[in-house]
């Protein structure tokens, strides 16, 4: 795997050259970027969600960079499908150039709108359908259908005078899927045998062996789950889950329930599929959450967001109480999803909380109520064999994932040379046939914090851990400049630190001290004297407390 930065050569004319912005070594900010002749096509462009060690970030970005100054050059954004973390970071893309053609399934698009919207800003569409074939100046694509745990997903083909390559986005082979659209193993299996130069490969369960179950498993033990419930039940599943919600909407009905949906991703999507017809709700099932509070325990269902333990949804509210719904004694609570690596604290965090407050807690570990949206390695090495491409980038996981993945390329007879494990910004060229990495790009991470974008660093972020872990001591000095002797203080402020500030009396004559030698060999800088304080209240701090708070003296000048 890459590691050193260096800059790729200048592109020659006929190559094609592929760059991941994101997704490689993380689930999420999937992002690429395929340039041939001075023009660009990008596939996917999505969000990251932060982890524990993020505080206070609400998304992290793709790096933009390496395409920032060449906007003019991008002919358009294919976007394999709905899930945030392939569309979520339009909008950011976007603001940098607004008429940048946008390219994909009706529901796709029909959510990425909705998204578009809340930032004002109108897209030019292009909606297409497996089996089409589009041309953008030197790309030609051939859109395949492919199965996930969201409707209308595609992979992309990309047919270019530097090579064919095959992205499949997310997907999985599920033979029984709830909306009866398999993966297309038919126009997989033409591609192979008409020549696929490379091939990005989904990794996340590259690592599970066999086949990912069939989503219509889950149908009978939702149905179980909500028939034996004596209270609420509340679902929490990924607002874009439509295949989940259906399953819910479907048990719900079977066992004289009504559904609210909560959350406003939720609302939004599920209205969407509603309309375009990919989410069938049966007659009078749907009530308004403002109305459900007037029907009986036993007969509601509410269908959330926050399997994650996001900390602003809706489920992470409840265990706070901070939600209109009291979770207590008899309720049921199923967690529908997949845990996303990262984020397992977060959701055992939730799981407890939900049991102390009475709650019975059903998840994938103790009962059969989600299966994964992504293909495991049965089903990877099956592709292989029908494909048999020339060169395989896996994509869509973590470094773990990558590998497992490059493992089942060269079982199926891909040579190892012909495997490439990448990270985000490393640059492959493509052309008669073979793919080498030329380059490497320093790419980081883009963090939203509330309306700002790109201004929080991984500096800012460390102060943030050290303020929520070990606490603040800030220390107020005023010395006279002529004789170098305290004038007032030092005063002493802690927060996070020690409930009573009494534990700096013992502190305080150290700094008086301190300061003093200092003056006396003639300091009379305040920065300097500055640093004198940080190290004193440091030194003590570490050797009475072994903690690292963070501290800022101020040295002022009378």
């Amino acid at each position: 795997m890459p590691n050193d930065v260096y800059d790729p050569p200048a592109l020659e004319p006929g190559t094609l050259r592929v760059t991941p912005i994101g997704g490689i070594g993380e689930i999420g900010r999937n992002m690429t970027t395929f340039e041939i002749d001075g023009k660009i096509l990008i596939v996917d462009c999505g969000v990251l969600f932060p982890e524990e060690h993020q505080p206070g970030v609400d998304l992290i970005l793709p790096d933009f960079t390496p395409i920032r100054d060449r906007m003019d050059d991008v002919l358009g954004v294919v976007l394999t499908h709905g899930h945030e973390d392939h569309i979520g970071a339009v909008p950011y893309l976007l603001k940098l150039r607004q008429d940048i053609p946008l390219i994909g399934s009706a529901l796709t698009l029909a959510f990425v709108e909705a998204k578009l919207k809340e930032h004002r800003i109108k897209p030019y569409t292009l909606q297409v359908k497996e089996g089409q074939e589009e041309r953008l100046g030197p790309f030609d694509l051939e859109f395949v259908a492919v199965n996930h745990s969201i409707p209308d997903a595609l992979a992309v083909a990309i047919f270019t005078d530097g090579g064919s390559v095959l992205h499949t986005g997310d997907f999985k082979m599920d033979q029984l899927p709830l909306d009866d659209r398999l993966t297309d193993l038919r126009d997989f299996a033409r591609l192979g045998e008409e020549g696929i130069d490379l091939f990005l490969v989904d990794s996340t369960n590259a690592d599970v062996p066999g086949f990912t179950p069939t989503e219509r498993a889950i149908g009978p033990v939702l149905d179980d789950v909500i028939s034996r419930a004596p209270r609420r039940v509340i679902v929490a599943s990924f607002s874009s889950h439509v295949h989940r919600v259906q399953q819910v909407l479907d048990a719900a009905h079977a066992n004289g329930r009504r559904v609210a949906l909560l959350g406003r991703s939720m609302v939004r999507n599920m209205t969407i599929a509603a309309e375009l017809g990919y989410l069938k709700v049966p007659e009078n099932v749907l009530v308004d959450f403002k109305k459900a509070k007037d029907i009986p325990d036993d007969k509601i269902v509410y269908m959330s967001t926050g399997s994650q333990g996001e900390p602003m949804a809706v489920l992470s509210r409840m265990v706070n109480k901070d939600h209109q719904i009291d979770v207590g004694e008899g309720d049921t609570v199923i967690l529908a999803s997949s845990l996303i690596p990262g984020n397992e604290n977060a959701v055992y965090r939730i799981i407890d909380g939900l049991t102390k407050l009475g709650a019975n807690v059903v998840h994938k570990a103790n009962a059969k109520v989600h299966v994964s949206g992504h293909a495991a390695a049965g089903e990877l090495l099956y592709v292989y064999n029908i494909l048999k491409p020339k060169n395989v980038l896996p994509v869509h996981g973590e470094y773990r994932h990558l590998v497992a993945n490059q493992r089942i390329a060269m079982s199926s007879g891909v040579p190892e040379e012909n495997t490439i494990l990448a990270e985000d910004g490393t640059v492959i060229d493509l052309r008669d046939g073979v793919a080498s990495v030329v380059g490497q790009l320093d790419l980081g991470f883009v963090y939203v914090d509330g309306s700002t974008v790109g201004s929080i660093t991984d500096a800012d972020l460390k102060d943030r851990r050290i303020l929520a872990e070990e606490g603040f001591i800030s220390i107020i000095v005023v010395f006279d400049s002529s004789t170098g002797k305290i004038v007032v203080g030092p005063e002493i402020h802690a927060k996070g630190f020690a409930e009573d500030e009494k534990v700096f009396d013992a502190l305080k004559p150290k700094i008086e001290q301190a300061l003093a030698d200092a003056a006396h060999n003639g300091t009379r800088d305040t920065h300097a004297l500055a640093q004198v304080v940080r190290r004193v209240v440091g030194r003590w701090v570490s050797s009475g407390y072994r903690r690292k708070p963070m501290i800022v003296p101020l040295v002022i000048e009378a």
